[in-house]
Formats: C-alpha cells, structure tokens, sequence
C-alpha cells in the first residue's frame, strides 16, 4: 500500500513538472492547474491558426499551381493573349493551343520562348464561322484551366 507521504510528493512531482511545462511561476497548485489551462487553450488557438495557414496554402496552391501570369487583351479582331512563368515549363505550349483550338480562336501571329523560363505572346481571332463570339475573361480562363491540366498531368508523371 502506497503511503500518502509517497502520494503527496508523486503529486508536488508532477505539479512541478506541469509548471515547468507551462513556464508557470504559480506557487499554489489551483493556479498551476490555471495556468496549464491556459496554455492548452493557447496551443489549441496556434494549431487552428496553422491548420488555417496549411488549408490556404494547399488551396492556393490547387488554383494556381504554378507562378504563371496570363493576361488577355481584347483587340479589334480577336485577342492578345500573354502567358509567363520564371520556370522553364516542356509541354505547356501545347497544352495552351489545345485550348485555343477547343475555343475555335486562330493564332495568328506569336512568339514563344521556351528556354530558361515560358514566355508566349500570341495573337489569336476567332474563327469565321463561329456563330457566338468569346469575351477575354472566357479566353484567360480557358488558358489557366490548360495550366491547370498541363500542371497536374506533369506532377503524375514525376
């Protein structure tokens, strides 16, 4: 049978331990036990802050994969469409006129660089006979929408 001496002190023990813990300077146990309480509540408060942070990161990151900026401008017969990354990006260029071709808009004209980094300006116009005409915004989402497609089927390779 355990003494309750022996009791007193496992429990100054762990008391001591706890303060220690929750960096407390409380003397008496109710406000050890106040403290720790504290702390819990804090270090709950810090993981739903950083499952916020990894949620928005991780969505941020699903909508734009890549640091690509595209830009489309409305000319008087058709667009001027520009497309840039920093990263050398194999592939995406074909992925862009897949999409170009699905919104029946002809290139025109464009240039492209493809070494250190992804760079496309291209010029396109819509097909004769398309009966409805595309706005800019349907063009830029049809472009970030292959990035997108272009990007995810590039990660299942790797």
């Amino acid at each position: 049978m355990v003494s309750r001496e022996h009791k007193r002190a496992a429990l100054h023990e762990k008391l001591q331990l706890l303060r220690s813990i929750t960096n407390s300077h409380a003397l008496n146990k109710t406000s050890i036990i106040v403290d720790a309480s504290k702390y819990i509540e804090e270090l709950k408060q810090k993981v739903e802050r950083l499952n916020e942070d990894i949620a928005a990161a991780q969505t941020s990151n699903h909508q734009n994969p890549l640091p690509v900026q595209v830009t489309v401008e409305t000319l008087e017969k058709g667009f001027l469409i520009n497309v840039f990354s920093e990263k050398s990006c194999p592939g995406l260029l074909v992925s862009i006129l897949e999409a170009f071709e699905e919104l029946g808009l002809n290139v025109l004209e464009a240039r492209v660089s493809c070494t250190d980094s992804f760079r496309l300006q291209a010029v396109g116009g819509e097909n004769e006979e398309q009966s409805e005409t595309i706005d800019a915004q349907v063009v830029k989402q049809a472009v970030l929408q292959a990035i997108r497609n272009w990007s995810e089927s590039t990660d299942q390779q790797e």
